[in-house]
């Protein structure tokens, strides 16, 4: 079904990243490497939450613009442009994770990693779960323990999650992405702040280390 043009002109309006996604469907280069410039880490932060390996999120993340590149001549702005990006996204990880899985390849990410990215998680899991540290974490027992709770949920969880935290996305977003119903996307996101409270209250309370097993989606 063809986008209605007030649709169209209502995104090109207010949101400046669709305005740049118009220009790359003319093909104005630059237009398409600033979108690369403001979505790359971006996107790098959530693929590799996803499949858990630095290389393969970077892979991932030049597939995506890859796919980007090759729809613009299609390009129809029904949707906040990172909304479209991050739907591209999701399917490139899922896509990805069906494939390791087969080859049961899939990986626990090495510490190192994740202490990267200790602060940001570190917040994303705290303030999801509800729960206050009680004690001073050093960065590198912050980012294992981080690193295991988050590994703990469902790759869907975690996506919903990473999208809600990271993107500042809506309900409505969220399921546009994940191709699913904002009622859907609620439970979803309560049952992984339920998750990862229950992963991180052990910890919090006694000392004992999130496991690493994924739980259910």
């Amino acid at each position: 079904m063809a986008l209605s043009d007030t649709t169209s002109q209502n995104y090109e309006l207010r949101d400046p990243d669709v305005r740049l996604m118009l220009q790359v469907r003319d093909d104005d280069a630059a237009a398409f490497e600033e979108l690369v410039v403001r979505y790359q880490s971006r996107l790098m932060t959530v693929l590799e939450q996803l499949v858990h390996k630095r290389e393969q999120a970077e892979d991932l993340a030049q597939e995506v613009f890859m796919r980007v590149f090759r729809a613009r001549k299609s390009y129809e702005p029904g949707a906040k442009f990172s909304t479209w990006l991050f739907t591209i996204a999701n399917n490139v990880a899922s896509n990805a994770l069906r494939s390791m899985a087969r080859r049961r390849e899939i990986n626990v990410a090495p510490a190192q990693d994740a202490e990267s990215q200790a602060d940001p998680l570190a917040q994303l899991a705290l303030a999801a779960s509800g729960l206050m540290p009680t004690r001073q974490l050093d960065h590198a027992e912050r980012a294992e323990v981080v690193r295991l709770a988050i590994h703990s949920l469902g790759e869907r969880q975690k996506l919903a999650l990473l999208l809600s935290k990271f993107e500042g996305m809506s309900y409505a977003e969220i399921g546009e992405t994940m191709g699913l119903s904002t009622q859907a996307v609620k439970s979803l996101l309560a049952r992984a702040r339920s998750n990862l409270r229950a992963s991180l209250e052990p910890y919090m309370n006694e000392g004992v280390l999130p496991g690493s097993a994924n739980g259910p989606e």
